[in-house]
């Protein structure tokens, strides 16, 4: 089938998508310990979205997303090393410690990187497209957000210039069922939030979100038209946050049952399934251990690195002698 990804990449997929799980793991059983700063938004469950997603892009593509980004950092090409690190506040990070986990970008890589404002990547993302364009080039810039930042006006505003400037550019719309705390059924009158792409001349699609090679699929097909020229696309993935809105949340809004529905698809299992046939059961087992000792290697590094340096300038600024 036309842009199905092949055996090793989808292997690659399910690679980093084991990182991304066994990162998310890790800050959990970390901030249980008081080890980490501020809240942590886990992405667990909706590893596919990100990894796939990005997938399908080239090193010259960019991509913004959310304050549940970890799964787009590691798709794009980021390793966990300096992710962690820069969670962390290190030196080491891949934003010399000053970033923290919602904001974490490589410039290197096109991770222009997560935004800590709901909805801000959006425009963000519509922006880097029109400068690819204006400047003739051929890359395409992909934004991945939430339900409850479809809510948003500055979603609508960016969509909108977007259709009417025929941009390069594709939002992942990551539907994992709630705002927060909030239900969409009772942020949204449409239960299909990308209905709204219709109003905005651009086309779109639904798959399941947890199941990595529909999204490839679907978003491969929307960049390759972008890449043409004909215009922005979306692609809506319903998946599920297993975990709270972040380890700060006091919980009890999820359902007991709906939790153990949407754990028994979930993600690494969609794919371990469907690999399993194709490559079998010692090689799956090899990948997965050696993504556990990669990410297991990174944390204990980078929790032994340094914290950065600071300085005051002439003008009694603080600046990182790292940047």
């Amino acid at each position: 089938m036309k842009n199905t990804p092949s055996v090793e990449e989808h292997l690659e997929i399910y690679r980093k998508m084991l990182l991304v799980r066994h990162l998310e793991e890790g800050l959990g059983a970390l901030h249980k310990e008081g080890r980490t700063r501020g809240p942590i938004h886990r992405c667990d469950g909706q590893e596919a979205v990100g990894v796939a997603a990005t997938a399908v892009l080239e090193a010259g593509d960019k991509v913004a997303t959310t304050h549940r980004g970890h799964a787009v950092y590691i798709g794009k090409g980021m390793n966990p090393y300096p992710v962690i690190a820069e969670i962390f506040g290190r030196a080491t990070g891949a934003c010399a410690g000053r970033a923290g986990h919602m904001l974490v970008a490589d410039a290197d890589k096109g991770v222009i990187g997560g935004n800590a404002i709901v909805g801000a990547g959006i425009p963000a993302a519509a922006g880097m497209a029109l400068s690819m364009q204006v400047l003739g080039q051929k890359n395409v810039a992909m934004c991945v957000f939430g339900d409850g930042a479809a809510q948003t006006g500055i979603c609508h505003e960016a969509m909108n210039m977007a259709g009417l400037w025929k941009l390069p550019v594709v939002f992942v719309l990551e539907h994992n069922q709630f705002g927060l705390t909030v239900p969409s059924d009772v942020q949204s009158p449409v239960e299909d939030l990308s209905v709204r792409a219709a109003g905005y001349a651009m086309p779109a699609e639904i798959v399941d979100g947890n199941d990595a090679v529909a999204v490839y699929r679907a978003v491969s097909s929307m960049v390759d038209r972008a890449r043409r020229g004909e215009g922005p696309g979306m692609v809506e993935c319903k998946t599920y946050r297993l975990e709270g809105f972040s380890t700060s949340d006091m919980g009890g809004y999820q359902k007991p049952e709906d939790i153990a529905s949407w754990k028994e698809r979930d993600p690494l299992l969609v794919s371990r399934k469907a690999l399993l046939g194709e490559v079998g059961e010692n090689r799956l087992a090899a990948i997965e251990a050696a993504a556990k000792a990669e990410v297991d290697a990174a944390f204990a590094t980078a929790l032994s690195d340094p914290m950065p340096e600071f300085s005051i300038d002439e003008n009694c600024n603080p600046y990182s002698e790292a940047l």
